[in-house]
């Protein structure tokens, strides 16, 4: 009789331990899910970062140069009108040699007055060529600075050129996934799914009415059928990555066995969701994420049945992958 006592506690024991453990796991794949979630929307954040930056260094170029050539203008024009002054000046000079020569034989005072207007005149003259001769090198110098600035500008250009074919891309790229969802999933719209584009992304919410029973994880034979539609289409789209959020209300969950709380039931929701798209497909496992949300990120009041209604859903975030863009950021 005691040993009959005994191998029954040991039984208890044993199984009491196992759901621990899978709990375990479930909340280290969790963490994990959010730790990539996390890492991919700070590289979104330093992607958009970088762009700014570019982009505001592209249009502190173009003022540069335009000031530039503003200034290279005005010395032009200054250059021009120097040019001019030292011809008069020079017509002058040779007027008065010819006076000079006139009237060497004349009042030696006229000559003395006129020999000193001629000393004053090629002082003059020299500063004007001097004058002229600074404003040479200033003005190449400028022209040096001007082609020096028009280089890094084009070099700017085509940089924000290139981010921007990227992101056209990218956009189209959105635009294309979301339309072959929608042709994928067309008649389960007004059923509980709804198909959105934002933040460069595609999100497939899904009711829990479209999947699940209520406090259950396992997928309905309606909601196997839209998965495995979408299956087919991330199947073709091997540059998407996914991630699957199980999300519910704030109603306490009092199920027993492997299920605590809304914690394990979101995760184990977004689990079963995962492994009906990998299930008859040939898609890279590498590129889903299952993460459980809980009742943590509602979308509508829990106050009222019809908006705890609307937080018990399944959303599949598409995201296409920057491979590109960050190559283009890396090289620049």
């Amino acid at each position: 009789m005691r040993n009959r006592i005994l191998v029954a506690l040991l039984s208890l024991f044993i199984f009491a331990c196992v759901p621990a453990k899978k709990v375990e796991e479930i909340k280290r794949k969790k963490e994990i899910c959010e730790e990539q979630r996390a890492a991919l929307k700070e590289q979104n954040r330093k992607l958009e970062e970088d762009f700014t930056e570019v982009n505001e260094k592209y249009e502190d170029l173009k003022k540069r140069h335009k000031a530039l050539l503003a200034d290279t203008t005005v010395q032009g024009r200054s250059l021009r009108l120097m040019t001019k002054n030292y011809d008069q000046l020079n017509r002058t000079y040779e007027l008065l040699l010819e006076k000079n020569r006139e009237l060497l034989s004349g009042n030696q005072a006229e000559t003395a007055k006129l020999f000193n207007n001629l000393k004053e005149s090629q002082a003059e003259l020299q500063k004007q060529t001097d004058a002229l001769d600074a404003a040479r090198i200033k003005l190449e110098e400028k022209e040096q600075n001007l082609k020096k600035l028009q280089s890094e500008l084009d070099v700017r250009a085509k940089r924000v050129d290139e981010l921007e074919a990227v992101l056209r891309r990218k956009d189209s790229a959105v635009n294309s996934l979301k339309a072959k969802v929608q042709k994928a999933l067309l008649g389960f719209e007004n059923e509980g799914l709804t198909i959105e584009q934002k933040n460069g992304k595609v999100y497939v919410s899904l009711d829990e009415s479209l999947l699940f029973a209520s406090g259950s994880y396992n997928v309905e034979s309606k909601g196997k059928e839209v998965l495995q539609n979408l299956g087919g289409v991330l199947e073709k789209n091997a540059d998407v990555n996914v991630l699957v959020e199980g999300h519910t209300d704030n109603v306490p969950y009092n199920g027993s066995g492997v299920l605590k709380d809304n914690w394990d039931l979101s995760v184990k929701r977004a689990t079963s969701v995962v492994k009906i798209i990998l299930g008859k497909s040939s898609i890279d496992a590498q590129r889903l994420t299952a993460a459980g949300r809980a009742d943590f990120v509602p979308i509508a009041t829990n106050d009222t049945k019809e908006g705890r209604a609307k937080n018990r859903r399944t959303e599949i975030i598409l995201t296409p992958k920057l491979d590109e863009l960050f190559e283009i950021l890396e090289n620049n």
